[in-house]
């Protein structure tokens, strides 16, 4: 099972604009590589939203001009107007078809990339604001590199941390982190740093990157939490899953009852007595940043309380004592039963759906080939009046 946790709620339609049955054909009915096809609907998309390419693709040659000038012929002042979601959807776009890299366009509309958003980059812990420092500018990025631009492989962190982190996957992440911590123990007067951010910073890059990436379940029981999940993300490891689930009680009211239920369901009593255990260590940790009214700083009580050796150990001892599967089943009737704190929700999803458009075939990037542009007629037939992020 992979997971999706979500801060927001889902039934918000993006109402993506759609070829309209007498709409002109997008391009010549020609042979064209798949990474011309693109460029063409990303000029497409431009001119239906009234938006110049940027130099120099509004002058020079190429699919996305082309596109661009059809999609103007086609719309004229028929325009729609461009929100701030809209314009970092075709930047997003473009940095991707630059680079060649896959965006999948069913789910990774407007209206998802405004879920991602963020105040504080998860890493550095810093405002997200370019206007006084271009380091602290919001940036997507793909947590895991070897797969495309696609739901549940996005969050939103500083560019910062986003240089910092480039092409670093899971076991990348771990051995710079621990590299770090190895020299900060040697008592080194300034704290040791890769790429401009220090040991804790990596340590929540490594645990991000282990969300995406398939871990054995004993290997992923004994990360710590160094990090919620951000929205919209997806949890490859249920033992994972239920680490955030819990986690995220402390975030909304009436967590007491709802923890006492969660016991309940754990399979047996000495899983329960475990689970008793752990959640008792890791509530005065919690509690020692005091109740913050910033829900940020309730989520940094949260994750700097996993950095505890003593909540750890408790919390090895009880997620061994379950299967992935036995996780799985918390979780499920955890939601059956409404155990689920405002805000927060899970969807379960088949292995065989978790990486869908992800492109991990060709680690991301654009699959070669030619594709032979369809009739407007297709188009039309083709085309949904509406794409609701499921």
């Amino acid at each position: 099972m992979t997971a999706d946790l979500f801060a927001h709620d889902l039934f918000s339609a993006d109402l993506t604009a759609v070829a309209h049955p007498c709409a002109e054909p997008r391009a010549p009915a020609a042979l064209l590589t798949t990474h011309e096809h693109i460029g063409f609907e990303l000029g497409w998309d431009h001119a239906h939203y009234g938006v110049t390419p940027p130099a120099p693709y509004d002058q020079e040659p190429s699919p996305l001009r082309h596109g661009w000038l059809a999609g103007e012929a086609a719309f004229g002042a028929r325009t729609l107007t461009p929100s701030p979601a809209v314009r970092e959807w075709l930047q997003l776009r473009l940095h991707a078809w630059l680079r060649g890299r896959s965006v999948e366009l069913f789910q990774v509309t407007p209206h998802y990339l405004q879920r991602l958003a963020v105040t504080h980059c998860p890493i550095t812990r810093e405002v997200l604001d370019s206007r006084t420092d271009a380091r602290r500018e919001a940036s997507i990025d793909r947590v895991r590199n070897d797969a495309g631009y696609a739901a549940g492989n996005l969050v939103v962190m500083s560019a910062r941390a986003h240089v910092a982190k480039a092409a670093h996957r899971f076991s990348d992440a771990v051995r710079i982190a621990r590299q770090l911590e190895a020299e900060g123990e040697r008592g080194n007067t300034a704290p040791a740093q890769q790429d401009g951010l220090d040991a804790v910073q990596w340590g929540r890059i490594v645990v991000l990157c282990s969300f995406v990436e398939p871990l054995t379940h004993a290997r992923a029981c004994e990360l710590p939490l160094l990090v919620l999940p951000p929205n919209r993300l997806r949890l490859f490891n249920p033992v994972q899953a239920l680490q955030a689930f819990v986690s995220q009680q402390l975030l909304g009211a009436g967590w007491s009852q709802r923890i006492n239920a969660i016991e309940a369901l754990m399979p047996g009593p000495a899983a329960r007595r475990a689970f008793r255990s752990f959640f008792q260590t890791l509530l005065p940790r919690v509690l020692e940043a005091g109740r913050p009214a910033d829900p940020q700083c309730a989520r940094w009580a949260i994750e700097d309380a996993w950095r505890h050796a003593a909540v750890m150990q408790r919390w090895v001892r009880f997620a061994l004592l379950l299967t992935p599967a036995r996780c799985e089943a918390v979780l499920l009737r955890a939601a059956n039963e409404r155990l689920v704190p405002d805000g927060v929700r899970i969807e379960q999803l088949a292995d065989a759906d978790a990486t869908d458009g992800w492109c991990l075939d060709t680690k991301g990037y654009v699959p070669h080939g030619l594709r032979k542009q369809p009739s407007p007629r297709a188009v039309a037939r083709s085309a949904p009046s509406a794409r609701v992020p499921t």
